[in-house]
């Protein structure tokens, strides 16, 4: 298996894009399968949602993570960035073929289930539980790759 570092910069990013835009038509695509199969139950639509999310995030991490290092995502980019396990020069195009790659991977899924491509939600997602959330979600993303990088240095992940 070849280094990340061996591997061309182009190469890298297309890895990236692909592996993000395929993890958020799985999203969103799985959703809306979910919703359509649950008749309304709405923990089954739930579960089928997670499932699906959880194998295809094994798969596309066990495939791109040595291309690109499977961030899939600006906050995890950031995060690394910061850590110094990623290169300072890669935040910014990281991030935008991440932000591209969601949007394609959103157009998607919308085609695959012949959804109009581009959409405005009805549903307001703001206030103190919904930024709650999204906070839980990013430390839960993070804090594997924060353990493992930790027990490699032996030291405790608040230490920096």
């Amino acid at each position: 298996m070849r280094r990340i570092a061996a591997i061309g910069i182009g190469q890298r990013l297309a890895a990236e894009a692909l592996g993000t835009a395929l993890l958020v038509a799985v999203v969103i695509g799985s959703g809306i399968m979910a919703e359509r199969l649950a008749a309304g139950i709405a923990a089954v639509a739930l579960l089928g949602n997670t499932l699906a999310t959880g194998a295809a995030l094994v798969v596309l991490i066990s495939v791109i993570g040595p291309i690109s290092g499977a961030h899939f995502n600006p906050a995890v980019t950031l995060y690394l960035t910061l850590r110094r396990q990623a290169a300072a020069g890669l935040l910014i195009p990281y991030m935008a073929v991440q932000i591209a790659g969601g949007l394609a991977g959103a157009i998607l899924a919308h085609g695959m289930f012949e959804l109009p491509l581009v959409q405005m939600s009805s549903h307001l997602r703001t206030g103190m539980g919904q930024w709650l959330g999204e906070f839980v979600a990013t430390f839960a993303l993070l804090a594997p790759s924060s353990a493992a990088g930790a027990r490699r240095l032996q030291r405790p992940i608040w230490w920096g």
